[in-house]
């Protein structure tokens, strides 16, 4: 009898299908992963990884919020970080992968605090998509004075 009860509840609650394996959702997906690499997935990182969404695939921004929502059920069901940097390494460019770093440091620093897990993460996930660890150095340098000049801006 038991089972017939939770077989009534698994039919009501509905599911949504997981959003296409391609490039832009696996780069959402490694966006969210960094930003809950330090278990604090925090309001800046949420907002920074819709203004990148917007910004990258000419969102508006609920459909970037909406986008996003559905990375974060990718990221989820796609345990191996390999898995999602293998769907951009076969489908994008290197000067794409060298923006999808560019936009994973945009994340870290949006919450103002880079923890060594996030930098750990975004170098092992540079490192799967074949950008060197110069490379990986030299644009986590530029976003962070990018980062700093923003908010310095905005600060005054």
């Amino acid at each position: 009898m038991f089972e017939r009860i939770l077989a009534l509840f698994d039919k009501a609650v509905p599911t949504t299908p997981l959003p296409p394996a391609d490039a832009k959702y696996a780069l959402g997906a490694l966006m969210v992963r960094t930003a809950m690499a330090d278990k604090a997935y925090l309001f800046q990182e949420v907002e920074e990884i819709d203004r990148v969404l917007a910004r990258m695939y000419g969102l508006k921004p609920l459909e970037a919020a909406k986008m996003r929502a559905q990375c974060e059920r990718l990221e989820h069901e796609l345990p191996k970080t390999a898995d999602l940097t293998a769907i951009l390494t076969e489908t994008i460019s290197q000067e794409e992968r060298e923006a999808a770093v560019a936009a994973l440091w945009d994340v870290v620093y949006a919450d103002g605090n880079r923890t060594l897990k996030e930098t750990l993460l975004v170098g092992e996930i540079a490192g799967l998509l074949g950008v060197d660890p110069k490379t990986c150095e030299a644009i986590r340098d530029r976003e962070l004075a990018n980062w700093s000049e923003t908010h310095r801006h905005s600060a005054t």
